[in-house]
């Protein structure tokens, strides 16, 4: 998983969906899964990528 470098400045909630996201699973999966709702989880991911470096959803598997 990411590493405690890769996670700087990430909220418990960000660092949740990023790990769920970096596996594969779509918006849809990951708000079932933490009884959020899709944008919800969008909002999150968009408020995270900056943080790690990254522009997309590809990338985060990089980081994994």
């Amino acid at each position: 998983m990411l590493g405690p470098s890769g996670q700087a400045g990430l909220t418990p909630q960000e660092r949740q969906i990023v790990r769920l996201a970096a596996r594969g699973l779509s918006n849809k999966d990951i708000a079932a899964q933490l009884f959020l709702s899709p944008p919800t989880v969008g909002y999150h991911l968009y408020k995270a990528y900056p943080k790690l470096g990254v522009a997309s959803r590809a990338e985060l598997v990089a980081l994994d």
